[in-house]
This record gives structure tokens, C-alpha cells and sequence, in this order.
């Protein structure tokens, strides 16, 4: 007779393969219609989530309805390492997303950030050329700049603005350069302006392809947008987890009655 365990093992399998297909097919959609850098990066993760899903639930729907001991077995290592690096990925997140917060600047209506305020892990992350390279790709295909630069703000409305951090490092200068205003992304530099103490005021130009793409702010902007992130997911995956421990527990029974039934088996029981 087959346990209880082994039907829930079985449909918890057929709803990961389900939901593994459209992401495998996010995944080969993306590969033949990708023409940026951003969509290039995206494919190989998608591609390789959605095979992994595909062939884990495999293993699970198999074993456990088929009582085939070894798949099962397969199933289970699988799922303890996941969840032994979901624990370690979820305290890693909290860890390094600790540090870094935006400051407000004088009678502004949004923040600041500088690159020194994260982790020095995260700052690695973004100042390697090619990593930047990708992400600034990614920055330039939102086109969250453009969409700023559309609001035809005056300057008194701009200041007050609640800008989103990318918008706030990427698409304007640092405050502190005192650029003046002529729009939300075209700041002109003062007359006789040389080199500035501030590396990002250096950087900036008004051209809508360059803006302020390489100043250390659109990097901490960045980052701050991936740490208001990254402890979202940490929560989502604090559940993730209890539900893989769960579904974990449940192979682990229905791997107990393979064994027992393989073993009456054997034995020549009914």
C-alpha cells in the first residue's frame, strides 16, 4: 500500500515540474531574443533554475511513487544541501546588508549614498569593471533616467522629489557639486570648472548615455537597492525554508517505507 508520505511527496514533485517549465522556457525565450547585456545575464541563471527544478522534482515524483529507494534517496541529499545553503545564504544576507543606509541631504525631499557606507563584500561586487559593466547595461535598459527626465520638474519640485536610490546616484550629480539646474538629468557645471576633491563631480555629464552611470553614488545606489532587496528575500526565504524542512521531513518517511517495503519484498512479504 502506498503511504501517505509518498502521495505527498508525489504531488509537492508534479507542482515543482509544472512550475519548472515556464521557467525553463523563460530561460530559452530569453537565450534566442536577448540583444542587450542585461538580458544576456539574465538567461544562464533562469535556464539553469528551471533545469535544476525540473530534474530534482524528477527524483522526488519517481522515487517516492515508484519506489525506486536510490532516486529518492537523490532527492534528499538534494534537498538538505539546499537547505543547508538557504540557512547560510539567508544569515550571509542579513550580514552583509547590515551596514549602509542613505542620508538625507539639506531641504531634500530624497537621499544620498555614498559607497564607503556598505560592506566591503558588496562594494567588491560592483566595482569589478565587468560586473559594473553588466549592471550598468541593466541601469541604461530601465531607462529609469529617461523616465525621470520626463516628469519636466522645475528645480523647487525636483528637490522635493522622493527619488528612488538609482535615481538618486545614477541620474544626477552628488548635491555637494553644486552644479545648476536646467533639468532632472542635465546639470551644467560652473564656468572655470577644473577638477574637483568630490570623484563623482569629475564624472558626471549631462550626455543621457553617460550621466552619472560611473560615479561611486549610482554604485552605492545600486547597493541600496540591492540591500532593501536582499532582506526581502531573506524574509521570503526564512518560509522557503520552513516549508523545505517540512517537505524534507515528509521524503524522509516516504524513504523509510521504500526501504521497509523493498525489505518485505525481499523477504517474500505480500
Amino acid at each position: 500500500m502506498v503511504r501517505l508520505s509518498n502521495n505527498l511527496v508525489g504531488v509537492l514533485n508534479i507542482v515543482t515540474f509544472v512550475l519548472s517549465i515556464p521557467i525553463l522556457g523563460a530561460g530559452i525565450w530569453l537565450s534566442t531574443r536577448a540583444s542587450t547585456d542585461c538580458e544576456k545575464f539574465l538567461e544562464r541563471p533562469v535556464i539553469a533554475l528551471g533545469v535544476f527544478l525540473m530534474v530534482v522534482s524528477l527524483a522526488g515524483l519517481i522515487g517516492a511513487c515508484c519506489g525506486v529507494s536510490w532516486l529518492l534517496w537523490v532527492y534528499l541529499l538534494v534537498m538538505f544541501l539546499l537547505i543547508v545553503l538557504l540557512f547560510c545564504f539567508t544569515i550571509f544576507a542579513f550580514v552583509v546588508t547590515n551596514k549602509g543606509a542613505g542620508e538625507i541631504a539639506s531641504n531634500r525631499g530624497y537621499k544620498e549614498y555614498r559607497l564607503g557606507d556598505y560592506s566591503n563584500w558588496l562594494q567588491k561586487r560592483v566595482n569589478g569593471n565587468s560586473n559594473w559593466d553588466k549592471i550598468r547595461s541593466c541601469i541604461r535598459d530601465s531607462k529609469v533616467c529617461d523616465s525621470l527626465r520626463e516628469r519636466n520638474q522645475t528645480f523647487d519640485e525636483f528637490i522635493k522629489d522622493n527619488l528612488s536610490p538609482i535615481q538618486s546616484g545614477c541620474c544626477k550629480p552628488p548635491t555637494a557639486c553644486n552644479f545648476t539646474y536646467a533639468s532632472e538629468t542635465e546639470w551644467t557645471k560652473p564656468v572655470g570648472f577644473t577638477n574637483s576633491s568630490i570623484v563623482d563631480c569629475n564624472t558626471w555629464q549631462s550626455d543621457p548615455s553617460i550621466l552619472c552611470y560611473n560615479c561611486d553614488s549610482c554604485k552605492a545606489g545600486v547597493l541600496a537597492n540591492i540591500k532593501n532587496d536582499w532582506k526581502k528575500v531573506a524574509i521570503v526565504n526564512i518560509i522557503f525554508l520552513i516549508f523545505l524542512i517540512i517537505v524534507y521531513s515528509i521524503g524522509c518517511c516516504a524513504f523509510r517505507n521504500n526501504r521497509r517495503d523493498n525489505h518485505h519484498g525481499y523477504k517474500g512479504y505480500p
